[in-house]
């Protein structure tokens, strides 16, 4: 009697122990990548470490602002992915941890520079080139030329045949006007957007729903990321990129602990898997096709040319900081978002 009441407690004792911690063993995450690749790595994580995983999937602009608005009562833990523009703002503003990673030295020299930029309270996770998607299929049908410029884009045959995602609520496009301003200068840059404006037909929530309605036949052509492209095409969708010949910027998708995570050891845990090679290249796994941070990492064939592409000197420092970024989606707004179409 008294083993079986010893063994019995103890199992109870076990149990309560596990349930304690898996009670603490969890992680609460913003996703700014795309539903595959969040999924992949939420199912992944939490089956091989045991880690309950919670994933809100939202773009980066609206990460950052349920981030400023839980500022006093962080619900979040990690901040996945997204350009690392508005990475770099809520590292300005007090919104994410300082972390200085064990694997840093592992990581591309842009990623280590992303780090070091925020006072290691972001991280570079991948990077990706900023271009058109453009649907050749329908471009033939309307009997329009493929767009190799930004110059291109202000023609009027395209009118009503571009998307471009809106710059208060996503990255890719705040990505776009940062890039336009240090391709023209200020001043000819809103004055491209305002002639840009005439043939937009949608501002997208979402950076990556002007791809989508390429792929789709609901646009000719869109305003993306070029590495968005592929898994489009793998399931079927005639889309193709180009980048422009003047010059381009590209993103830095980065990764951020939040100030005042709720979980901050489990945080820390997930945040050094995912720079591991293995977790980077559960991105292609999950057809997302950006260049991996990590130097270890397998580059899947889909991955852009980095070396083909003509690139700006994208000064992410003078861009990602918030004053900035305020001015510059408040001039928009103003001055271009304002105009009749």
């Amino acid at each position: 009697m008294k083993s079986a009441l010893r063994t019995l407690v103890a199992t109870l004792v076990a149990g309560l122990c596990a349930g304690g911690a898996q009670a603490a063993d969890q992680v609460n995450i913003i996703c700014s990548v795309q539903a595959e690749w969040c999924n992949m790595i939420g199912s992944v994580y939490a089956r091989t470490t045991g880690t309950r995983i919670n994933i809100t999937m939202k773009g980066s602009g609206e990460s950052l602002a349920q981030l400023i608005a839980e500022k006093d009562n962080p619900k979040t833990d990690i901040w996945f992915g997204g350009t690392g523009d508005p990475h770099l703002q809520a590292a300005e503003q007090g919104l994410t941890l300082e972390y200085k990673s064990p694997s840093l030295a592992q990581l591309y020299p842009w990623a280590q520079q992303q780090a070091e930029q925020a006072k290691y309270r972001t991280v570079g996770i991948y990077s990706g080139p900023l271009g058109f998607g453009y649907n050749p299929e329908l471009l033939a049908k309307k009997k329009l030329p493929v767009p190799k410029s930004w110059a291109d884009l202000l023609k009027p045959e395209y009118k009503g045949d571009i998307q471009v995602a809106n710059p208060a609520s996503s990255g890719t496009a705040y990505t776009m006007i940062a890039t336009l301003v240090q391709l023209m200068g200020e001043d000819k840059a809103f004055e491209y957007l305002k002639v840009l404006h005439r043939n937009v037909g949608q501002y997208t929530r979402t950076g990556t729903g002007p791809i989508k309605a390429v792929a789709r036949g609901e646009t000719a052509v869109s305003i993306s990321f070029v590495h968005d492209a592929p898994q489009e095409r793998m399931a079927g969708f005639p889309v193709e990129t180009v980048t422009p010949s003047e010059g381009t910027g590209a993103e830095i998708g980065s990764m951020s602990i939040i100030k005042g995570a709720r979980n901050l050891e489990a945080a820390k845990k997930f945040y050094e898997w995912a720079l591991t090679p293995a977790a980077q290249e559960m991105a292609a796994a999950a057809k997302q096709f950006q260049l991996p941070s990590n130097k270890n990492a397998k580059v899947d064939p889909n991955v852009p040319d980095f070396k083909s592409i003509r690139f700006i000197n994208y000064d992410y420092a003078k861009y990602g900081a918030s004053n900035e970024r305020k001015r510059l989606i408040a001039r928009w707004e103003k001055e271009v978002n304002s105009l009749p179409r």
